[in-house]
């Protein structure tokens, strides 16, 4: 009997969901609340899973932000990505970079319509010389270099983007990011 009791004790605990997952303690709860029939908090729940998704897409987007050069400092915005739903969606990352010679901002943004429609005219350097914009070529990449700014698609989804500092300054940052690796991401 004994014996018994600890193999069903053993089973359930076993059989017993063990998240500490935010993201699936939502969808769990999503679940359960859509079979009792309460549909309001079921969608509530979904919202909340999306909402915490969409957290982790960033981070693992900000993870590409390269750290500091010696004597700067880097912030990353965490809030950057609450005005996304405005803008048709998608994921970003952005920090700002200070030090002795200036500041700048680099930013990825993946997965969005502008980000889309921007590379149509990124992806097209007849369209860039209409423009009078420069090409720089950064890791086998292709940049807009416009003043204070630099511009380029990656994996025709992924927006980069650093502005308001002397090219010379983002260049060497912009050089240690692993492009075919931000290519790759989400996937």
């Amino acid at each position: 009997m004994r014996r018994a009791l600890s193999s069903a004790l053993c089973a359930c605990l076993i059989a017993a969901p063990v998240s500490g997952d935010p993201f699936v303690d939502a969808l769990e709860t999503a679940i359960g609340a859509y079979r009792d029939g309460d549909l309001q908090y079921a969608e509530d729940e979904l919202v909340e899973a999306q909402r915490l998704l969409g957290e982790m897409k960033a981070q693992g987007l900000a993870a590409f932000l390269p750290e500091a050069p010696d004597g700067w400092t880097r912030q990353i915005d965490t809030e950057a990505g609450q005005m996304l739903g405005f803008m048709g969606g998608g994921t970003i990352a952005k920090a700002q970079y200070s030090g002795p010679e200036g500041s700048f901002e680099l930013s990825l943004m993946a997965d969005n319509p502008v980000v889309a429609q921007l590379g149509m005219m990124l992806g097209n350097s007849a369209m860039i010389a209409q423009m009078g914009g420069q090409i720089e070529r950064i890791n086998r990449v292709r940049f807009l270099r416009e003043d204070d700014s630099l511009k380029a698609m990656i994996g025709n989804r992924v927006l980069l983007s650093a502005e308001g500092g002397d090219p010379e300054l983002m260049i060497p940052l912009l050089e240690q990011m692993d492009f075919r690796a931000i290519e790759r991401f989400g996937t």
